[in-house]
């Protein structure tokens, strides 16, 4: 059967994770074009506020406040989905969390809680969600990271965690596609994002956690989503700097010196601390209800390597320029100190996305042609 996604306006979409960060960002954007909204967060108080402020601008939200690790979580997700809005068409996996540490100081109850999250309630979910929509289509989005494809120092179990996440969303993938079932199957990898999660993380580092630069909005990622929502697509990838850094992973152990100079404490810290009540939702919940971190970033609000990725003709654009970039950046520039470096980054990751927009002066239709679930969905 052809995979067959439903416009915006007329979709009902379920999102994990969705009290603050990306998925909240994601169920406005959503609610704003028409689709009617499922958020789901531990944080009642949180999701009860977001769903009146998507209400009041005559959107349609409703919620579930629920762990997504507890036995059973999918299905009474389902249950609130069909109460609601009579079944779901789009489920956006969302929920995370995170222990800013090295390994060797991340005890294996973190361990154990962050797979719990960040993995093995994606696969829950994911099973669910991929079987009640075998027999009318629809799309299931994960999202996983750049650091699906790149683990760094410090974030060890997260990067492993997103890395079992890409495995597990392409292996799915494969199997509802030799069932020829109608369900599209995106992997999202957001790179760095301005969003409260380091304020949320544990930490044991000296000092307040943070993202590396480059920094990008979290509408992009949820612009991303919405679009994975419409347009079958095996991956996006958001923002010119997680292109870089995924087409870096050609160069193998030269990548690994540049994430141990520029990608460790240093790069994670910062001198802001978290909102009070923010901080470590490891285990239970916190303070929710922002899209946006509380720390002084310059985000980016547009990346045209994202949108040439929603136009397969300028894919090979970005994989080219972008580990071209890389490449440069490295073995030009290795002896620059860290704010150098970051300028240089920052120039390559320019480049990347101008190899972008020059590929998208190339003539292309407006929207994907529709195709069979057994197609390359690029």
């Amino acid at each position: 059967m052809a995979v067959k996604l439903k416009p915006l306006a007329e979709q009902r979409i379920v999102i994990t994770g969705a009290s603050s960060g990306i998925g909240l960002a994601t169920a406005r954007m959503a609610a704003a074009g028409g689709a009617s909204v499922l958020l789901v967060a531990r944080n009642e108080e949180a999701l009860a506020e977001a769903a009146a402020q998507i209400e009041a601008t005559d959107g349609r939200a409703a919620y579930i406040a629920i762990d997504v690790t507890e036995e059973g979580a999918p299905e009474r997700i389902g249950a609130a989905a069909f109460k609601a809005y009579g079944g779901f068409d789009t489920w956006v996996n969302d929920a995370s969390v995170t222990v800013y540490a090295r390994l060797d100081e991340t005890s294996m109850a973190e361990h154990r809680r962050i797979f719990d999250v960040n993995y093995f309630a994606y696969v829950s979910a994911s099973l669910f969600a991929a079987e009640e929509l075998r027999s009318k289509g629809g799309a299931l989005i994960n999202v996983g990271s750049i650091l699906s494809d790149r683990a760094v120092p410090v974030q060890g179990a997260y990067s492993a965690a997103k890395h079992a996440v890409k495995g597990f969303t392409d292996a799915l993938r494969m199997e509802l596609e030799m069932d020829r079932a109608p369900v599209s199957v995106t992997l999202i990898k957001p790179g760095s994002t301005d969003t409260p999660f380091p304020e949320h993380s544990r930490n044991k580092m000296d000092a307040p956690a943070t993202v590396p630069p480059i920094v990008y909005d979290p509408a992009l990622v949820a612009e991303a989503i919405l679009f994975a929502a419409q347009h079958p697509k095996r991956e996006l990838v958001v923002g010119g700097g997680g292109a870089l850094i995924a087409a870096g992973n050609v160069l193998g152990r030269v990548t690994d010196k540049l994430m141990e100079a520029f990608g460790g404490e240093v790069a994670q810290s910062t001198a802001t601390p978290p909102e009070p009540g923010a901080e470590d939702n490891l285990f239970e919940p916190s303070e929710d209800g922002r899209t946006h971190g509380n720390q002084e970033h310059h985000s980016r609000q547009t990346s045209l390597a994202l949108k040439a990725q929603m136009h397969p003709v300028a894919t090979a654009a970005i994989i080219g320029g972008g580990a071209a970039a890389a490449a440069g950046a490295f073995f030009g520039h290795r002896a620059l100190a860290r704010k150098r470096m970051n300028s240089v980054m920052e120039t390559a990751i320019t480049a990347c996305d101008l190899a972008a927009s020059q590929a998208l002066a190339e003539p292309h239709p407006p929207t994907e042609p529709r195709i069979e679930v057994a197609a390359d969905r690029g």
